[in-house]
């Protein structure tokens, strides 16, 4: 019996070795590092010190990539989105700690959020809280094509002529978000928060994500709402690689 066992596992393990030798270098799984660390204004001692704290998952192998994914998450800190970025994370440390009062904090992360077929999904997340009722939140997606060695726009995911289509399918995808969250029938919760487009798009491996700040489609207690889109409803306008499965 522990031999048949034995047998299976070494079958399961061959099978899952054909597989992947079948995939070609743009869809093997990428391996990637972590850098992680967590600074405390000098000398401050207590629960209020003032802190900066980041958490970075990084491809390898992918210079250009793993800078476009500081930069971005470096435009996560600042106040409006016409600002410019710090040039650096230690930069940015540097200059937070240095205006800091008690209880200020900030957190930036990066992680690979999925990596399917030829798509690397990467999610950035930030929280700053420099006083007030609640802090801010931040999030922002980047879905890197390994064979084209470029991070995506949507012009690049969507056949030509098809961006109002694909509006559509998100708006019906806000219907369905607000039916699920008892918001269909409420004028008042319709007109407060109307539907608006996303930069924020994940090409997932079970759906099209498109995340919202908060404050934008729902009250800040909703935090960061999302809509999903079934990849069925995007035949016809998404690029046809980006479809799971497909090459």
């Amino acid at each position: 019996m522990r031999a048949f066992h034995c047998l299976v596992l070494a079958t399961a393990g061959l099978l899952l070795a054909g597989c992947q030798s079948l995939l070609s270098p743009a869809q093997q799984p990428l391996p990637t590092s972590t850098q992680r660390w967590e600074h405390r204004s000098t000398g401050c001692t207590g629960t209020e010190c003032p802190l900066v704290n980041i958490d970075l998952q990084l491809p390898t192998g992918l210079p250009e990539l793993n800078a476009r994914i500081e930069r971005e998450l470096l435009q996560l800190t600042t106040e409006l989105p016409s600002d410019p970025p710090p040039v650096s994370l230690a930069r940015y440390e540097q200059d937070f700690l240095a205006t800091a009062k008690p209880g200020w904090t900030s957190y930036l992360q990066a992680k690979v959020l999925e990596q399917h077929d030829r798509l690397l999904v990467i999610e950035l997340s930030s929280y700053r809280f420099t006083g007030g009722a609640h802090g801010i939140p931040g999030r922002a997606y980047l879905n890197y094509d390994r064979t084209l060695n470029k991070v995506l726009t949507l012009n690049d995911m969507l056949l030509p002529d098809q961006e109002d289509a694909f509006w559509d399918q998100v708006q019906l995808a806000h219907q369905t978000w607000l039916k699920a969250n008892g918001h269909d029938q409420d004028a008042e919760f319709l007109d407060t928060w109307p539907f608006e487009r996303s930069d924020n798009i994940a090409l997932l491996f079970g759906n099209v994500m498109l995340k919202y700040d908060i404050a934008r489609i729902a009250p800040y207690s909703s935090g960061h709402p999302d809509l999903r889109v079934p990849y069925p409803r995007l035949n016809g306008i998404l690029q046809p690689y980006y479809f799971p499965g497909r090459r």
